[in-house]
């Protein structure tokens, strides 16, 4: 009997359908891909709510198993696929991958990623505000980076891949991330992982032409 091949439903700007396609990619899994288009409001259509009540992306389906939100697509891919190098089974190694997949959700969603809804879809924030959290978070994962490879870990692990998303898209959101040294390393360092997806880009904050 043949496996049945993962389908991931993602819009291309969506940061957090990049998370979980990025990880798809560097795992080497195979995966079907479902667009649902963000700017048109697919995702709040009666056909897409049924799939996920929240009307977010992404959604991960799996063998009948259906999960929403970015982060716990990585926690559920790298179990599924016994990825341990990915995400640590010790009690430590677990808590520090999780404690950056908070940050993702939290300081990078409110900083970062708000900061692009503006620009790249107009959304009702204060731009002054959003870009002060996106930098207050910056600073402090520029620091935490000082002198280390990786975010987590000795190697690359979720967390890594929970980050990089809306920070190397932040300057889409007017956020100057040029005077990062630390980060900007180790988005390269992402970016030469061997099945490395880019996420595309905008010609919108401080990439506009």
């Amino acid at each position: 009997m043949l496996e049945s091949i993962m389908k991931l439903y993602h819009d291309t700007p969506s940061g957090h359908s990049h998370r979980a396609r990025l990880f798809l990619s560097l795992v080497g899994q195979p995966v079907d891909i479902v667009t649902v288009d963000l700017a048109s409001g697919e995702h709040k259509k009666p056909e897409f709510l049924a799939i996920n009540p929240f009307g977010q992306l992404p959604v991960l389906e799996d063998d009948g198993f259906v999960t929403a939100d970015s982060n716990a697509i990585l926690v559920y891919l790298a179990k599924k696929l016994g990825k341990t190098d990915w995400l640590p089974e010790d009690a430590e190694g677990a808590a520090k991958v999780q404690r950056w997949l908070s940050v993702a959700a939290g300081e990078i969603a409110y900083g970062p990623s708000a900061a692009r809804l503006i620009t790249l879809f107009g959304a009702q924030l204060n731009p002054d505000e959003v870009i002060k959290r996106a930098h207050d978070i910056l600073s402090l994962i520029d620091a935490e980076l000082a002198g280390k490879d990786w975010i987590a870990a000795c190697r690359p692990t979720i967390a890594d891949v929970a980050l990089y998303s809306y920070i190397v898209a932040a300057p889409e959101g007017n956020v100057d991330t040029s005077g990062y040294a630390s980060i900007n390393t180790w988005l390269k360092r992402v970016e030469a992982l061997p099945g490395f997806f880019a996420f595309q880009q905008y010609p919108v904050g401080l990439r506009a032409a």
